[in-house]
């Protein structure tokens, strides 16, 4: 009784502590943000169409995965786009809105069969399904920035430094809040759905999306969240010069059959992120500079370890049974775990600092990581006849045991950018630095691909999952924690030097 009291008394102060926080004004932003969650609606239903209807492996869908990563990766122009027309910004989400309902579109004729036989006249089905991927991340990424600068605007001017920081703390969890909670509401209802529904109808529901975050910007117009002074934006254009140069690469390499086409991208891409970033930050004071830029790279190697890829949920449809409905049932349940454990953790993460977090997640994640493992070796045979709970069971418990810290990493750089940088660059320090961290993702769908390379995973064939998960299993402890190691000392001497 005594703990149960305890919660409940935390519990009570992080609810009169969240009410204290609160603002009207992140409304508009968090419905962008919200948006970007609800697009987990047609999640479930792409991986079984892409299982059942088109003619891809684990390896072509890693290596599309790298590509469809690219846009993120780039942020910076985008950002710098924001910052120089940000009285224009609802332009941008409108933009951004079109691209998104182009892509649904084509999703919703794919899965159509008759439209599908008319579609493949012109391109294969495949063609179609890789140009609705492109399309999609050019309209999220448009309204991702914008809605990165409006929390800062967000965001009342107030004189106490702390409360000025809970507040931004407050913004950029509710941030998270609103992705992980737009998805908790719709991904396991797209699963269920699945089997009264046609994937057609599901993804004409999902057109809903645009509608959405269009309204968020047109709620900030009435609010007035426009308050910054125009024309004083400070733009780099250097910024312009690299990413226009890396998209034209990027763009030929693409359509080409040039050989290690994705390494010469993403050695590129890295080449020109270290240079945006050392431009960007001149503005900051030395031990300040050192401070993000360590900051990015320790999240940046948490981020790019790879994982086992498409294969496993193949083998968990196939060898475990995990339907749609099921699967519904394990996104539903990891993205209300997720919600509740960065309500939970809000106080934990701004008192722990950042090296701190990458070690702690990077250990959890490996244990949480560890019973599918197992399963694979029939762990859930075993508990099945003695216990009397099988793979279902496991499963469930192990998506309510790994959900919680799951989004929290990039939180605490987020609220950092948002109170230290410079007033008419936040959406461009936002985009580089969140860019760096999506570039990050592209590494690990690089590794992802390297990685199915060397273990071949078929549907059906499955023997190769086990060292394929024991490998990235270790690269996911390994990589994470040597970064964190000699980031440390790196910027231990640099407080020495200072």
């Amino acid at each position: 009784m005594t703990l149960v009291r305890a919660a409940l008394r935390k519990l009570k102060t992080f609810l009169v502590d969240l009410k204290e926080s609160w603002r009207a004004t992140f409304i508009p932003p968090l419905m962008i943000y919200f948006t970007a969650g609800i697009a987990a609606f047609t999640g479930i239903i792409e991986a079984f169409f892409v299982k059942d209807y088109l003619k891809l492996s684990p390896e072509n869908l890693a290596a599309l995965g790298f590509w469809v990563g690219i846009p993120w990766a780039m942020k910076a122009p985008f950002g710098q786009l924001v910052d120089k027309f940000w009285k224009y910004k609802a332009g941008l989400v409108y933009i951004g809105a079109s691209l998104m309902a182009g892509s649904i579109g084509i999703m919703v004729g794919l899965t159509d069969n008759a439209w599908r036989e008319a579609m493949i006249r012109f391109m294969s089905a495949e063609a179609w399904y890789v140009l609705a991927c492109v399309l999609s991340p050019f309209g999220f990424i448009l309204q991702d920035v914008v809605a990165d600068a409006l929390t800062v605007e967000a965001v009342p001017k107030v004189d106490d430094p702390a409360l000025s920081k809970r507040l931004h703390t407050t913004m950029q969890t509710l941030g998270r809040v609103a992705q992980v909670g737009g998805s908790a509401l719709v991904v396991g209802l797209g699963g269920w759905l699945a089997v009264i529904y046609s994937y057609s109808t599901l993804y004409a529901w999902s057109l809903l999306m645009p509608v959405i975050s269009v309204s968020g910007v047109i709620l900030a117009r009435f609010m007035k969240m426009n308050t910054r002074a125009e024309g004083i934006t400070k733009c780099d254009p250097m910024i312009w010069i690299g990413g226009g140069a890396f998209f034209a690469v990027a763009a030929f390499l693409g359509v080409s059959s040039v050989p290690l086409r994705e390494e010469i991208i993403f050695v590129t891409l890295f080449g020109i992120y270290a240079f945006l970033m050392h431009r960007v930050v001149q503005d900051l004071p030395s031990i300040k500079r050192w401070e993000l830029i360590l900051m990015a790279v320790m999240i940046f190697c948490f981020r790019m370890t790879p994982y086992c890829g498409a294969g496993l949920m193949w083998w968990e449809i196939d060898a475990l049974g995990f339907d749609e409905s099921f699967n519904g049932t394990l996104a539903q349940t990891g993205s209300i775990v997720a919600i509740l454990g960065m309500f939970a953790l809000r106080g934990w993460m701004a008192r722990r600092p950042i090296p701190y977090l990458i070690v702690f997640l990077t250990a959890y994640s490996a244990l949480m990581f560890i019973p599918y493992m197992a399963m694979f070796y029939g762990f859930h045979e075993w508990t099945q006849a003695t216990l009397g709970f099988g793979a279902r069971h496991i499963a469930l418990v192990d998506t309510v045991g790994g959900s919680a810290l799951a989004a929290v990493a990039m939180i605490p750089m987020l609220t950092w950018i948002a109170q230290e940088a410079p007033v008419m660059q936040k959406a461009t320090y936002f985009a580089v630095m969140a860019g760096f961290s999506n570039l990050a993702l592209s590494a690990s769908q690089l590794g992802t691909k390297y990685l199915n390379e060397i273990f071949i995973i078929k549907q059906g064939h499955y023997e190769q999952l086990g060292g394929l998960m024991w490998t990235a299993l270790i690269l996911g402890v390994v990589i994470p924690v040597a970064a964190v190691v000699i980031c440390q000392e790196i910027l231990r001497r640099r407080r020495l030097w200072t």
